[in-house]
């Protein structure tokens, strides 16, 4: 129990007093002077605790105070970069948006395209001297049933078309030999066919008895000169990569407008 100077002094004068009267009144006085000085200091130490504990819990306070303040203003640098990005991707929406209606109007654009190419590939095969004749016309029937499929996209359709467009292009930069049936022919043989590029379509039977070559102006077949039998089955192996390039004496049919 923690006393001030002046409850000491008053102390002091009490025992004086308590000395210098003696008895039991100045006995009983001093006991009501220590209980009041008792409940005194009793309710200032309660008093103290009271301030202490307050004290505690106002470091407290103003530590979360501090605390929801930092977080507070980390909230409000974080919402300003929301709000950035959302600016962001608003702008990305309505440009998808845009995209989305150009696509649609593009595809209604790029249908009737696509199909006009399939039609000219049609009329460019069937004009065209008669190599892969069968391969040819299913590529085009494949590409008309892809247009009428819905669960195949216009870009696809477009790649495959211009797969097909490239397949045609690579025929005129390509010598080969390949076997099959003779367009025409009433005993249906089946010949050797060399083609180089598109400047020449020959043919020989298996046994080697009959060539001919196609007359692209003429539409149709006619007989191979004798004089070439011999170099036709060197310029067969040379197209299937059986013998190294060489320079082979053939039938070719002139350019339109030679002399």
């Amino acid at each position: 129990m923690r006393m001030v100077r002046g409850e000491w002094g008053a102390l002091l004068c009490v025992v004086m007093v308590f000395c210098f009267l003696g008895g039991t009144a100045a006995q009983s006085s001093l006991d009501k002077t220590l209980e009041k000085l008792a409940e005194k200091n009793k309710a200032m130490a309660e008093s103290q605790q009271r301030i202490e504990d307050a004290s505690g819990e106002a470091s407290s306070l103003l530590s979360q105070y501090r605390n929801v303040e930092r977080r507070n203003a980390s909230l409000g640098v974080y919402n300003q970069q929301l709000s950035v990005l959302l600016a962001a991707q608003k702008g990305e929406l309505d440009s998808l948006r845009e995209q989305i209606d150009n696509v649609t109007v593009i595809g209604r654009q790029i249908t009737p395209l696509l199909l006009r190419m399939i039609d000219a590939l049609e009329s460019f095969v069937e004009l065209d001297i008669p190599f892969l004749l069968d391969e040819r016309k299913k590529r085009v029937k494949s590409l008309r049933e892809m247009m009428a499929r819905a669960d195949v996209e216009d870009a696809e359709k477009y790649r495959r078309l211009m797969e097909a467009y490239q397949v045609e292009n690579e025929y005129g930069r390509t010598i080969e030999a390949y076997r099959g049936l003779l367009p025409g022919d009433k005993k249906r043989r089946t010949v050797e066919f060399l083609r180089i590029g598109r400047v020449a379509l020959l043919y020989m039977t298996m046994g080697g008895d009959d060539a001919g070559t196609w007359n692209a102006e003429k539409k149709r077949w006619e007989p191979l000169p004798r004089e070439y039998y011999r170099t036709l089955p060197k310029a067969f192996r040379v197209a299937r990569k059986q013998d190294p390039p060489s320079l082979l004496r053939l039938l070719v049919p002139a350019p339109k407008g030679a002399k």
